[in-house]
């Protein structure tokens, strides 16, 4: 029986191999050749058949050696093309590549030395960690399509003057790379929206790096109406941004009134909720059915009036079966 290879301090070499069979083209893995054969080795590695690439490969090889190989296995068509090496090279995976492929079919026409590898090589001067390249990439390859020096750079510098630190700049375009892609007008629209809230010209930064999907948001369409319905409940919008921004990105019909419904259902008034979210602004991002309900119902089952849950809404964001029912399993015991 072949035993997987010890961990190496040193990752191993890379060895592309081209497969004459769609049915081991794009499987990657760590390969230890034995001198008990190469052909068994493959076979309990990948449960498939050696493609003959491969085969020659080991056959060349000395026997007897620990050395180890990450062997990534891909079609011809694949391995001629330089915008693949490049990619996996830079760690993106089969899956991946397809998924850029069909979310961007122009990037096959991307120059490598001119777009690609600039982009790329910026965002790593920038301090966007190599490992999230290929998540950037295969949400928005169309950013392979701007110009770094007229539409990508530019952007950037104008996100910072915004306030906030660089580190936090950088995980909000790893996180929301399409931020990348919005014009100045539309950035400047969600910043006068916030300044309307009440938001400081300090914070706003602090915001947008919290919440970067807030600039896809349509002001008549989202935001404002979101902010009125949170008013309405007595919630001072500007307060409530600054410690949840996802907030304002939630659906009135699908994430907000339900929750609103579900406490009012239980006899807490409009204005016990408001004073609820005021206190635990994360109160809204909580999944309903499976966090709401069980917790209210056990809730409902202890010795506390509600209105506990009006001092202390932080209750919801409490672990129900770690945290919750054994604190009042011994406090119980206790008397």
């Amino acid at each position: 029986m072949v035993s997987e290879p010890p961990p190496r301090s040193v990752a191993p070499p890379t060895i592309y191999i081209h497969a004459p069979s769609p049915i081991v083209s794009g499987v990657t893995g760590c390969v230890k050749k034995s001198h008990i054969g190469c052909e068994l080795v493959w076979t309990m590695v990948y449960k498939t058949p050696i493609p003959f690439s491969a085969r020659v490969f080991f056959c060349q090889a000395k026997s007897g050696t620990n050395e180890s190989f990450n062997i990534k296995v891909l079609p011809p068509t694949l391995l001629a093309d330089p915008h693949i090496v490049y990619l996996m090279e830079h760690g993106m995976n089969s899956d991946q590549i397809r998924t850029l492929m069909r979310r961007s079919p122009a990037f096959a026409r991307y120059s490598l030395e001119d777009k690609i590898k600039p982009l790329v090589e910026f965002f790593l001067e920038l301090g966007v960690p190599k490992e999230q390249i290929p998540i950037i990439l295969t949400k928005r390859p169309q950013l392979c399509a701007l110009s770094l020096s007229k539409n990508i750079k530019p952007t950037v510098k104008f996100l910072e003057s915004l306030g906030a630190d660089k580190k936090q700049w950088v995980k909000a375009i790893y996180r929301f790379p399409t931020l990348l892609t919005y014009s100045k007008q539309k950035i400047n629209e969600k910043v006068d929206f916030l300044l309307e809230l009440g938001i400081s010209d300090e914070s706003i930064g602090r915001i947008l790096t919290r919440f970067p999907n807030i600039v896809g948001c349509s002001v008549e369409d989202n935001l404002r109406p979101t902010a009125t319905y949170f008013r309405s409940l007595g919630v001072d919008v500007g307060a409530l941004l600054l410690r949840c921004p996802q907030m304002i990105g939630l659906s009135i019909e699908a994430n907000i009134k339900p929750v609103t419904e579900f406490f009012l259902e239980r006899g807490y008034t409009l204005e016990e909720i408001g004073t609820m979210i005021s206190r635990c602004a994360m109160l809204y991002t909580y999944s309903l059915t499976e966090t709401m309900v069980p917790k209210l119902d056990f809730f409902m089952t202890t010795d506390y009036p509600k209105s506990e849950l009006v001092n202390f809404p932080q209750y919801f964001g409490y672990s129900l079966e770690q945290r919750i029912k054994p604190r009042y399993a011994r406090m119980k015991a206790s008397g």
